[in-house]
């Protein structure tokens, strides 16, 4: 049926009278929480001193190293006491004890140190351990690097699944997985739940795909992410690219899109220096500021 030139008129009129109300409408903004590395609370005392000092700042969590010579029994009794939560775990020696070594030995020790960071995850309620698989280098091919990060991470499956905890792969300079498809595959490869990926939005910057493509790629697979700040235009005038958070060629607001868009309410973790009270404060601020909270 053909519409009259009044009805045209009409609905156009609708329209228009619809159109700003959609569009006055703002993004709703994802629900983020911030956390920190938990070297960088440079206040002196206890876990539980540690973690009262930035829960003032309106810190929700924080990330501990594995190994990392802490008491875990007082971590947890800080968790408790404080309600600031250890929702994450660094490998601390993956860069050292590479799952991609050339030597058998050096792998094993790395894999020993990705089942004690699954252990401590598990004991101080954490549900990520964070791990680089593995560096490309004059002494390890991309291909190399793939395929034994990736036979050792399947060993650590299993233990994984059991204690509750999720592997999560970094991206990193390490000359692997730097574009998100490559990452994806990575990851995917596994078929397990308790592997995904952990997304640094300052890292990737370099590498020319912006941070929210990424984020847009990953999706459900994105299980945490953290950040610095990097200035893409320092970096490429050969100028030392790390700058203060908020300070870097990040797009915030494209990124805070991107997070909304695939429903990510996780951690947002700052990962930079350490610091007393006022350097935590100021971090603080400037998370607040970029992440618009």
């Amino acid at each position: 049926m053909i519409a009259t030139r009044r009805e045209f008129l009409a609905a156009g009129a609708v329209a228009l009278a619809a159109g700003p109300l959609l569009a006055a409408e703002p993004p709703k903004a994802p629900k983020l929480k911030k956390a920190v590395k938990y070297d960088m609370i440079g206040v002196k005392g206890t876990p539980t001193d540690k973690f009262n000092a930035i829960k003032k700042l309106g810190f929700l969590g924080v990330e501990i190293n594995s190994p990392a010579g802490l008491k875990l029994d007082e971590v947890v009794a800080a968790t408790k006491e404080t309600g600031i939560l250890v929702h994450g775990v660094i490998d601390s020696v993956h860069w050292s004890d590479t799952l991609s070594s050339p030597d058998e030995k050096v792998r094993a020790k790395g894999l020993k140190a990705l089942l004690g960071g699954i252990a401590d995850a598990k004991i101080v309620g954490a549900d990520t351990v964070l791990l680089v698989p593995g560096v490309v280098n004059k002494e390890v091919t991309y291909e190399q690097c793939w395929e034994r990060s990736t036979a050792e991470v399947k060993k650590a499956i299993g233990v994984a699944e059991k204690a509750g905890v999720k592997i999560a792969i970094e991206v990193v300079w390490n000359n692997f997985l730097t574009k998100p498809e490559q990452l994806i595959e990575y990851v995917d490869q596994f078929k397990s739940e308790s592997v995904g990926a952990y997304f640094d939005v300052s890292n990737m910057v370099k590498y020319g795909v912006q941070p929210a493509d990424w984020i847009r790629k990953l999706g459900k697979r994105m299980l945490k992410f953290d950040f610095k700040g990097f200035n893409n235009d320092l970096f490429k005038a050969g100028k030392n690219g790390w700058v203060d958070i908020g300070e870097g060629t990040e797009d915030w607001p494209e990124v805070l899109k991107a997070l909304t868009e695939i429903k990510y309410t996780g951690w947002a973790t700052a990962e930079v220096g350490s610091g007393d009270e006022k350097f935590l404060k100021d971090v603080a601020d400037k998370m607040n500021k970029v992440l618009g909270l």
